[in-house]
């Protein structure tokens, strides 16, 4: 009796772990349906917008409260083979790869590591002196003066579409650039600088005696739970990653031109997932990944040194709706694809596109994000 009594319970069990695996949860259900409206809206703009703009494949995802409430691909990660999006599909996030760097930045700095308004050499002592200080705050700011990718009409002079080199490490990729001269004496002017990261990464890397990509592991991927988020080595085999692709003349689609991002980890080089990014965005407004006051040093706009506010904080760009709704942001634009990441820091809100096309811009972020934040709680 003993063990058929056993048997029975197991089974109970067993039944209790299928049905809980087929059918949501009582709040689960009821996240669905409040959010079904936004949902439905916001599919019938992705809709619009990837048809307007001729966009293979992209990806969304959107936590209120930091729980995922919605997640879903649209569209081809790999024309050729016929793959389809899904939310496990990695692409090239671009510059929101910065806000990445100032996270791994903020917490060294939390940790007394490093000493943000300390000149580059106390940490990178081979980089030349300019003859002014240049420090983290306003690497992390682009307040240094540091250049920003070369643009040029001719591709093969362009560093955005013209970047084949393998760099070894982040002092390599310091290197092919330590020599330039500044375009501004640092604190008087913003002035946007990818370049400015990758010299930022060589500081985090010598502070904190580890590989750039692992102190990012340690220190923001692990504790947040970014578990499909890595540089976009062309080296590696890395499961689910996007082809990527830009438009011809005839706006169809042609695979984008090849590009080596191992100069450019801390700047733009990252992929990642829609889900991994709205991860990282609730990361910080739920209190539990940085201190309070770090979290409001990361997001209060720096100023320049005539007083002027430039909107941009920590790495993180700061802006108010149109209903006076303070949100932080960034975009990221890369050759085969573009990412945007926003968040709404009161109604915790996080909203996070990406998809596969060099070009093709995703401004309808905005709207799609005040749809959730108008949802009533």
């Amino acid at each position: 009796m003993k063990y058929w009594a056993r048997r029975k319970v197991y089974f109970v069990i067993w039944l209790m772990l299928v049905v809980g695996a087929i059918f949501p949860r009582a709040a689960d259900s009821q996240v669905s349906a409040r959010y079904r409206e936004a949902v439905n809206k916001s599919r019938e703009i992705i809709a619009a917008t990837m048809a307007a703009q001729k966009i293979p494949g992209l990806s969304i995802a959107v936590s209120i409260n930091g729980k995922i409430v919605w997640s879903e691909g649209f569209g081809f990660a790999d024309l050729e083979n016929n793959l389809k999006v899904t939310p496990a599909t990695r692409f090239r996030i671009a510059s929101v790869s910065k806000t990445i760097t100032a996270a791994a930045m903020a917490r060294l700095y939390e940790q007394g590591k490093l000493d943000l308004d300390a000149p580059v050499q106390k940490y990178v002592p081979e980089f030349p002196s300019k003859g002014v200080v240049i420090t983290a705050r306003q690497l992390v700011g682009h307040l240094s003066g540091i250049r920003h990718l070369r643009r040029d009409p001719d591709p093969a002079k362009d560093e955005f579409f013209d970047r084949k080199i393998y760099c070894k490490n982040v002092t390599e990729s310091v290197g092919r650039f330590q020599a330039d001269p500044l375009d501004f004496a640092p604190g008087t002017k913003f002035g946007y600088s990818s370049k400015g990261f990758d010299l930022l990464s060589a500081m985090l890397e010598r502070t904190s005696g580890k590989d750039f990509l692992d102190l990012l592991q340690n220190e923001v991927f692990g504790p947040l739970g970014m578990s499909n988020t890595g540089a976009d080595d062309n080296r590696q085999i890395i499961p689910n990653r996007s082809r990527f692709y830009s438009l011809d003349a005839k706006k169809k689609a042609i695979n984008a031109p090849y590009v080596d991002q191992s100069c450019d980890w801390a700047g733009g080089g990252l992929l990642s997932t829609a889900e991994d990014l709205v991860r990282f965005g609730s990361g910080h407004i739920q209190g539990d990944y940085l201190k309070q006051g770090t979290f409001e040093k990361m997001f209060t706009s720096q100023k320049t040194s005539d007083g002027k506010e430039t909107g941009t904080g920590w790495g993180w760009r700061i802006n108010h709706d149109k209903e006076g709704r303070l949100y932080y942001f960034h975009p990221g634009e890369n050759v085969g694809g573009r990412s945007y990441l926003w968040v709404y820091p009161k109604e915790k809100v996080v909203v996070a596109m990406i998809h596969n096309v060099t070009g093709a811009h995703l401004g309808s972020i905005t709207e799609i994000a005040r749809t959730f934040v108008a949802v009533p709680n």
